[in-house]
């Protein structure tokens, strides 16, 4: 769709001249989506791309999407999911899991080639240790267990070619729910002048994929390995919460730190509940007067940190397997200047102040 990775998708299919007719399929319209400007151009060429507004998990409009041009449709791929954390079951169900079974479904029935269900590495255990493909599942958020239900759904429509990639976080332009909260967090202490203090511990892990390189998997993927095979996305970098803070203090010039064994014990028999006011308090109002401060009337940015991912849960990804097919990951990791690029992108849309970093 016009969402986050499916922008990033759009645009490396058009710069590299990898497909002739390109339709998007989402529930909200692109000129509505935040685009940049060179997005935005490409999503207007309409030699190149197609636009239908669809609920795509009613079967029927799912229907009249792929009717559209012929229905001569190769390749499928399913970037549709909800990415707010803490929701209802039953948001997640008909969001996440409809919206697989009725494009599934239709893939099948239209003959794709291949279809590309993006799911998530959060339905693996969350251990120090990287997962592989076949690491033990066990869903830690909301958004993982439906995730998991769709990539079943997925696999029981008869007849149908496909592949599930697993990304570990996600980061790039336009990204909302992935590094950008740490980003927007190392800002407040730019403007407060006090170090920053995080929970945990420096080596726990926060394994990362650049949105540039999803893009280039999920094409790559579709000319490339066996049907029902699982793909992990994940840079070789490592990514941890130490390597995230030195990143902060690259670009903000402030001081971190990470709370006593002491201090985190104390904090952690107080529970869940805590430590998200913990996370949170500090940051939520100094954002919001800074964005009133510099004029930002209205932005999708926040720095509050979810409770779902507020526990002591690793993000460990073997992204490996790809590469045996061939793959070749561009992007080595998260470096102060890619996530600079991140902030001066919201800048340019208006969503963040300049005065910030």
């Amino acid at each position: 769709g016009s969402g986050f990775i499916g922008r990033h998708l759009v645009t490396y299919l058009h710069d590299n001249k990898l497909a002739a007719n390109v339709l998007v399929a989402d529930k909200v319209p692109f000129q509505i989506a935040s685009l940049s400007e060179n997005e935005l151009a490409i999503f207007n060429n309409k030699d190149f791309l197609s636009f239908k507004q669809s609920d795509l998990k009613n079967p029927a409009s799912v229907d009249l999407v792929f009717e559209h041009a012929g229905g001569k449709w190769e390749y499928v791929i399913n970037l549709a999911a909800v990415t707010k954390y803490s929701q209802a079951k039953e948001v997640y169900s008909a969001n996440i899991v409809d919206v697989s079974k009725a494009c599934s479904a239709a893939a099948a029935k239209f003959g794709a080639k291949r279809y590309i269900e993006v799911s998530t590495s959060q339905v693996y255990a969350s251990k120090n240790k990287a997962a592989k493909e076949d690491a033990p599942l066990k869903p830690w958020t909301g958004i993982a267990t439906a995730s998991l239900e769709a990539e079943q759904v997925v696999a029981a429509v008869s007849g149908l070619d496909y592949v599930i990639v697993r990304p570990a976080i996600v980061y790039g332009t336009s990204d909302i729910v992935g590094m950008t909260p740490r980003l927007i967090v190392g800002s407040i202490y730019k403007q407060t002048g006090e170090k920053m203090e995080s929970l945990y511990s420096k080596d726990l892990r926060f394994n990362t994929v650049h949105v540039s390189d999803v893009a280039k998997a999920l094409w790559f993927l579709c000319e490339n390995g066996k049907s029902g095979e699982v793909y992990n996305l994940a840079d070789k970098n490592d990514t941890n919460q130490g390597k995230v803070n030195k990143i902060l203090e690259e670009i903000f010039g402030i001081k971190t730190a990470f709370l006593g064994s002491i201090k985190m014990a104390a904090a952690s028999q107080m529970g869940t509940k805590f430590l998200v006011g913990f996370a949170n308090d500090a940051h939520l109002k100094p954002f919001s007067d800074a964005c009133k401060k510099y004029g930002i009337e209205d932005t999708p940015l926040t720095p509050y940190l979810d409770e779902e991912l507020i526990k002591e849960t690793p993000t460990a990804v073997d992204g490996s397997k790809i590469e045996g097919l061939g793959f070749k990951y561009d992007v080595q990791g998260p470096t102060a200047a890619n996530c600079k690029e991140v902030l001066d992108d919201f800048v340019k849309k208006g969503y963040f102040p300049k005065e910030m970093y």
